[in-house]
């Protein structure tokens, strides 16, 4: 072998470490796929008990009888005659076609990168066109900001790694919140075990929503209203007592 061929080999050689570096740089590692937050609410565990309605308020500080999450109640009869109350927690659904985006007159509302619809408070005019699209009935005009508000799946929690407040206050266990392309996170681990049992919300509006159901009667899947304990609370006695 000539010198010169042997110096080459040597120089080539020394790259090698430079090269396997690179490959293996913070940069290239974190090209990884983007996640798709959803939620997952198993209604046989919900008790009613309204502790995620108050700590989603008290999380995002919300004006006094002004909900972004809540647990409506309804009575349904069986079919042998028995009346028994169901539950149906409610919140933003995070539609992977959501209508109160094109609405917006001054693009307040988007949709970030990994699923979750928000509302740029900067932007919007609290003209209540995206309210009136909501299928849902999941959005409101704040009374203290004058803009459009709603369940943002706790975003500010989700980015600094903590559940979002209804999640991590559920006493039966009853939300499941994370990825859903992670197929090892623990909602992809439900939504497998469960599959052909979710059901959504509205499922004729064609807005594919990102949060589902487990044991939701079908005779709810239309319903986006109805009283709450919290909206029970904050209503006037009309007997002044």
């Amino acid at each position: 072998m000539s010198t010169q061929t042997e110096s080459g080999r040597r120089a080539f050689l020394a790259l090698l470490p430079a090269v396997t570096v690179g490959l293996a740089s913070p940069a290239a590692a974190s090209q990884k796929p983007t996640a798709r937050w959803a939620m997952l609410i198993d209604t046989r565990r919900c008790i009613g008990c309204q502790a995620c309605t108050m700590a989603c308020a008290m999380e995002n500080a919300l004006p006094e009888g002004q909900f972004r999450s809540s647990v409506a109640t309804y009575a349904i009869s069986s079919n042998d005659g028995k009346t028994g109350m169901a539950m149906l927690p409610r919140l933003c659904n995070h539609c992977e076609a959501p209508p109160c985006i094109p609405v917006c007159p001054v693009g307040a509302t988007f949709k970030s990168e990994d699923g979750v619809v928000l509302v740029d408070g900067d932007r919007c005019v609290g003209c209540a066109y995206c309210v009136q699209a909501c299928p849902y009935d999941a959005r409101f005009i704040n009374h203290d900001t004058g803009k459009a508000d709603k369940c943002t799946f706790c975003s500010h929690r989700v980015e600094a790694g903590l559940l979002p407040a209804c999640v991590e206050t559920c006493v039966g266990g009853a939300r499941v919140f994370g990825d859903l392309n992670d197929p090892a996170s623990a909602i992809s681990r439900r939504m497998q075990s469960a599959q052909g049992q979710t059901r959504v919300l509205k499922p004729e509006a064609g807005t594919r929503p990102n949060v589902f159901y487990i044991g939701l009667d079908k005779e709810l899947e239309g319903r986006v209203s109805g009283a709450s304990a919290s909206e029970m609370m904050w209503r006037p006695n009309p007997h002044g007592a």
